[in-house]
């Protein structure tokens, strides 16, 4: 039975952790992450959960003893944003390329300079090359939701490869919205234990967890990893059905917002979708035939999957939520347009950077990004490279 509640994004990922009942959770606190092992550690004090919380030093500590604990056996947990993660880097990658299950709670924000505390993705999607999983969330339900499939992918004898949870700071991590959630005996029979087949404290198999690698060894361990990363798509799905059934609440890979019959349409990830379905619903009232692609999941990317979707479009926004500097546009625009030329797309495409820094989005100015697409379809309309959605300019 749904138990019908309002929660904030950070305290429904805490909820969701206190349902999973991970083993051990190395955290450091930083903005605006830090509830999340506030909560968790406050769960663990009042007896709620019986997880090992390690307070360290650093965020680079945090994932260095997530590694450990990981490697040894134990479902591991832990949280960051920002400049916390730029400190995890070495590590992370170590995380991946060592292929151990841990699941990260990040929630999204700018790195600086200049400082800044607000929603980006910059964070995230500058590691998303390092072997990670990386699954986003639109609300607070969806943070709730992908925290509870986390461990399930993760762990799968098919995958074994780290997790980012990820949503946008303040927006959805202190915002409080209505959620439902799922009764504790479901969820732990869903989640189900842990049972690693290979584990560093197994006094029968004696092992090494990321030992050096000579050239002869080293590519076939990277090449692995990659397979790893696309048998991971399948897993998702097969997990997302399994919680379906659960739930009730239906997810995949990406999500198809009035898609069936649409000209235009904008590609998103995070929590702007919201705005972009206000967007599509005053639009569709007139007549305008708008529809979103909502990216659940980056890592690994759908590319595929998602150039057939577009395939009757004529127009796309592609919209990022951070800056690669690349003089081209953002990571989401990049991939994108890359798996729409490989499927041989005729539809016209833009970038557009948004929201840098928690800059605000409005439905109007979505409406407006819409105008345009519809305008440039026609060939009244022509983009630069690459333009700033609400950027101040003289």
């Amino acid at each position: 039975m749904a138990i019908r509640t309002r929660m904030s994004g950070n305290e429904a990922t805490a909820h969701a952790i206190r349902q999973i009942n991970p083993d051990v959770m190395p955290a450091f606190p930083i903005t605006p992450s830090t509830e999340i092992p506030q909560y968790v550690s406050s769960m663990i004090a009042n007896g709620e959960i019986d997880t090992e919380f390690i307070p360290v030093e650093s965020e680079h500590s945090a994932m260095s003893a997530a590694i450990g604990a990981s490697a040894a056996g134990a479902r591991t947990l832990t949280a960051t944003s920002s400049a916390g993660l730029a400190l995890m880097w070495e590590v992370v990658y170590v995380a991946a390329s060592s292929r151990v299950p841990l699941v990260m709670a990040v929630v999204n924000r700018g790195l600086t300079g200049p400082l800044n505390i607000n929603a980006e993705h910059s964070d995230s999607m500058g590691a998303r090359d390092s072997g990670w999983i990386q699954i986003y969330g639109e609300n607070n339900q969806e943070a709730y939701d992908n925290m509870l499939q986390a461990f399930r992918i993760a762990e799968h004898e098919n995958v074994h490869l780290p997790v980012m949870i990820c949503q946008d700071g303040f927006i959805t991590s202190h915002a409080v919205e209505n959620i439902n959630l799922l009764e504790d005996a479901p969820v732990k029979q869903f989640v189900g234990d842990y049972e690693p087949e290979h584990f560093m404290l197994n006094e029968k198999e004696p092992m090494a967890v990321g030992p050096y690698a000579v050239s002869g060894y080293c590519m076939e361990a990277k090449k692995a990893q990659a397979e790893a990363m696309i048998r991971a798509k399948q897993v998702i799905l097969d997990v997302a059905k399994e919680f379906e059934a659960m739930s009730g609440r239906s997810y995949g890979l990406f999500e198809e917002y009035q898609m069936e019959d649409a000209e235009y349409a904008i590609v998103a990830i995070g929590s702007v979708c919201g705005t972009a379905k206000d967007a599509i619903d005053r639009l569709r009232t007139q007549g305008v035939k708008a529809g979103l692609i909502k990216v659940r999941v980056f890592r690994p990317f759908p590319g595929e999957e998602l150039a057939e979707a577009l395939r009757n479009v004529k127009a796309v926004a592609i919209m990022d939520r951070c800056e690669s500097y690349s003089a081209q546009g953002g990571p989401l625009g990049a991939e994108l347009t890359a798996a729409m030329y490989r499927a041989q797309l005729s539809a016209k495409t833009v970038n557009i950077v948004y929201g840098l820094s928690g800059r605000d989005v409005r439905v109007e100015d979505l409406e407006q990004v819409y105008a345009d697409l519809k305008q440039m379809a026609e060939g009244g309309k022509t983009f630069a490279q690459y333009p700033y959605l609400g950027l101040r300019e003289r």
